[in-house]
């Protein structure tokens, strides 16, 4: 990568006092964001590096933040050891909350940083102030679960104005310790590279990982009616030789527990004639 290719982006860092959970959503006019401003650890913390982004920000930044560095140790860190600091834009939230977000004079105008306990937002070359004024404000009024809560936030500075060059991808990195797929600390690590509306099309993926991987309400017994028409369902997918019958029996279960694995669906089914709203609804929708 060009190291004189500005990454010229908006960006929200945060931590979630409840979970305690940290997380980054990023929107450009740069072809695949999501590979270069975002890192996180889980109970360490999170940091965006962007504008001429330095990329050795992200992995000596949560170093530092591992060591015990706070926030203004951690910028001193980068100023000695950056030539071009007054190029560099970046915010990081450590586990704690502590924050801090800096702009470098020599970045491209607008930009700027507003940054607060458990959040730093920065931008540069944007429409305006306003973009970081809706950023921050929707993060810090929303009642949402954090990931949406963060997508929130960059859609409302997308349509504030965004990157004043236009819109070409998106990100959102959520870690949080043995939350992700097989207990890593990965949760969510979703990527719109190249979009005509990256932060929508993020949306539109958050809510498929929420239905894959998320465990989802408590289930509900199934109606006979709706056994039936999963009976049939199997049978057309040539899973299920038995009756249909409304009747749950062992070669149904071994036939659907076969549909969930092939649907990606396996943290939200538990066995039985027993299923949450979203999945058999998802269902329904993809066979009717």
């Amino acid at each position: 990568m060009n190291a004189n290719l500005p990454i010229s982006t908006f960006s929200l860092v945060a931590r979630d006092p409840d979970t305690k959970d940290l997380g980054i959503a990023v929107a450009s006019k740069f072809l695949a964001v999501g590979s270069v401003v975002p890192w996180a650890r889980a109970k360490v913390g999170a940091l965006a590096t962007q504008s001429y982004a330095n990329p050795h920000f992200g992995p000596m930044g949560l170093a530092l933040m591992k060591a015990g560095a706070g926030p203004e140790d951690i910028l001193s860190v980068f100023a000695r050891n950056d030539p071009d600091l007054a190029k560099r834009q970046f915010g990081f939230v450590l586990a704690s909350g502590e924050s801090l977000s800096y702009t470098g004079q020599a970045c491209h105008a607008w930009a700027g940083s507003r940054w607060g306990p458990n959040y730093a937002a920065q931008g540069n070359l944007l429409t305006g102030p306003e973009v970081l004024e809706a950023l921050e404000r929707t993060f810090l009024k929303s009642e949402l679960p954090f990931p949406e809560r963060l997508l929130e936030a960059l859609f409302q500075a997308d349509r504030a104005g965004g990157d004043r060059r236009g819109r070409q991808s998106a990100a959102l990195l959520v870690v949080g310790e043995g939350k992700g797929y097989g207990g890593m600390e990965r949760w969510i690590d979703l990527r719109v590279d190249d979009h005509p509306d990256p932060v929508v099309e993020l949306q539109r993926l958050l809510g498929i990982h929420r239905l894959l991987f998320g465990t989802g309400e408590p289930g509900r017994p199934l109606q006979p009616a709706e056994i039936a028409w999963l009976q049939t369902l199997l049978y057309r997918q040539g899973l299920y030789a038995g009756l249909v019958n409304g009747v749950w029996d062992e070669a149904t279960e071994s036939a659907f527990a076969a549909l969930i694995g092939m649907e990606n669906l396996e943290e939200r089914y538990r066995g039985g004639p027993v299923l949450d709203e979203a999945t058999l609804r998802y269902l329904q929708e993809k066979f009717a």
